[in-house]
């Protein structure tokens, strides 16, 4: 057993006694050792009750005969920093979860290993840690928060969101903006909308990373927790069998997850974790995969903030499993894949229907013929830009309008909330990419303002930064390269008119490559807004949005 580097033989007596101090015993000593990494903090709703899914981990460990040993990795709630400098190290916390997951599993040479989040930079970070030490290794996450209701609504943190943008417009009362404050996030779990969080969670589960369901079983569901206690049995038989991750995560496994987050309408943050996430399995994702995987999957779902629906309804509608018997129909899976659970994905998915044809549309009757994701290129973007296609308005879809520069989310955000932005506006938040940021922070609060005071579908958001899964309308994000590196972006000017064609797949700016080319002459990469601490060591080391903002 590789646990045994730090137990077996006379002189790991002292190692033996350390663990002894901790009460273990000579028979738990002896068994194999799965290490789990629990993300549960009492600072993020999806993570607060993540100590009882540790719980049932452990004992569908110690049913098969291994002792757990957990562990704790830092989480932050991306909607809880939103808007304010805490939102620089959501992403950049991502890295930080990794290694310190790797540091953890390869000090103590755990024999297997459980990951166990629930959020949006904590699952690919935990799951960059699965691929990075390829030892038997399943994650479970804490599971989705049921949605809201308020007067015969159902209503989620996003309709807290453009609550704020409503009632700066007049539209709603103090005390309307305070209802919607209490009830729409009514207990644990993982906001309800197909939001980063859950897509990520789903995604982990086509990948064969995490077991059937566990992108749509609700947090509070017992289910969960049975689930929970299946995965504590599973890791056993996985370290028996000495199956890795990288014998899943195989290159056919990323593409049935990127045909499953276009049918999903999934977050546009996929587009920087599954690239990152492959990265750590030997495999490299292009972005001009996404496009061509969206040309020819159809986008079935349109799950909050794209519709009306959330991941309890996913869940009774079949979940993934009914998703990708759709898509099935088509060919659109590789039906080969193996999995986590010791088979393939054909095997995973035999008898899943789909239950509700209004949650997951029939393959003959799709929202769109394309997929949730698009991929924009052109001379705003040659690196590449990412947009939510199924959450924009078919209005926005082709767009021409003026610039209106700011060189950071609060400047923009003032902007929106003053009333100063006009139909038509093109807005730009820029400098606030991987380095520029640094951090790249999600732009929820704008885009959310902007659908609050009634202009989503007249005004479009462009930034290097990136939008929550949150986030709907023609909000444009992951624009590569990013100001910071003197990408086309850092040279916009308030009036230049500015081409959106997401049919088209285009990203421009209406001006002759002469003058792009002097403005770039008469620009100097400004000093960098953070020069201390982590930040700004992430700063120099992260890559742009375009290759999933990993570290050089």
């Amino acid at each position: 057993m590789r646990s045994d580097l730090m137990k077996k033989g006379i002189e790991r007596a002292p190692h033996r006694s350390l663990f002894k101090a901790m009460g273990y015993t000579d028979e738990e000593i002896a068994r194999p050792i799965i290490g789990i990494a629990n993300s549960s903090n009492e600072v993020i709703p999806g993570h607060i009750h993540l100590n009882e899914i540790v719980e049932a981990v452990k004992a569908g460990i110690r049913l098969a005969g291994g002792t757990p040993m957990e562990f704790s990795t830092i989480g932050i709630c991306d909607g809880i920093v939103m808007g304010h400098k805490g939102m620089k190290y959501s992403l950049a916390s991502r890295e930080l979860i990794a290694d310190s997951v790797e540091t953890m599993a390869m000090a103590y040479s755990f024999d297997g290993l459980v990951v166990v989040p629930n959020c949006d930079k904590i699952i690919p970070g935990m799951l960059m840690a699965m691929l990075r030490l390829n030892i038997p290794a399943i994650m479970i996450s804490g599971g989705p928060m049921l949605a809201g209701e308020l007067q015969g609504k159902v209503i989620d943190l996003i309709t807290v969101f453009e609550g704020v943008g409503g009632y700066a417009a007049g539209k709603i009362t103090d005390e309307d903006l305070k209802q919607l404050e209490d009830e729409a996030c009514p207990g644990c779990g993982s906001c309800a909308g197909m939001f980063t969080a859950n897509s990520m969670n789903c995604m982990a589960e086509v990948l064969g990373l995490a077991l059937p369901d566990n992108g749509t079983i609700p947090a509070v569901h017992a289910r969960r927790k049975r689930l929970a206690k299946v995965t504590g049995m599973k890791i056993m038989e996985l370290v028996e069998k000495q199956i890795l991750p990288r014998d899943i995560a195989t290159e056919k496994a990323f593409r049935n997850a990127i045909a499953v987050d276009m049918a999903l309408g999934c977050s546009t943050n996929t587009v920087l974790h599954l690239p990152a996430i492959a990265r750590e399995a030997k495999i490299t994702i292009d972005l001009n995969l996404f496009n061509e995987i969206s040309s020819r999957t159809p986008n079935l779902c349109k799950i909050s903030p794209a519709g009306t629906h959330h991941i309890e309804d996913l869940d009774k509608a079949g979940g993934i499993s009914a998703v990708m018997v759709e898509l099935n129909k088509k060919g659109l899976l590789d039906l080969d894949a193996f999995t986590i659970t010791g088979k393939q994905v054909k095997d995973n998915i035999q008898g899943a229907k789909n239950l509700n044809p209004q949650v997951i549309r029939p393959l003959e009757d799709p929202y769109s013929n394309n997929g949730g994701i698009a991929i924009l290129f052109g001379n705003l973007a040659s690196g590449g830009a990412v947009v939510k296609q199924s959450a924009v308005d078919k209005n926005m879809l082709v767009h021409s309008g003026p610039a209106r520069i700011f060189d950071s989310e609060e400047d923009g955000m003032k902007a929106i909330l003053e009333g100063k932005i006009n139909k038509g506006d093109v807005v730009i938040i820029r400098y606030e990419g991987p380095k520029g940021g640094p951090g790249m922070r999600e732009m929820l609060g704008p885009t959310s303002a902007i659908a609050g005071v009634g202009l989503d579908k007249e005004v479009a958001l462009l930034t290097d930064g990136r939008f929550s899964g949150g986030s709907r309308g023609a909000a444009i994000g992951h624009i590569s390269p990013e100001a910071q590196e003197g990408g086309t972006i850092a040279l916009l000017k308030d009036g230049d008119i500015i081409k959106i064609d997401i049919p088209n797949k285009r990203l421009d700016v209406e001006l002759p490559q002469t003058e792009i080319d002097h403005r770039l002459s008469q620009w100097k990469t400004p000093d960098y807004k953070i020069k201390e601490g982590y930040l700004y060591r992430y700063a120099q080391q992260v890559t742009s949005a375009g290759t999933g903002a990993v570290f050089k």
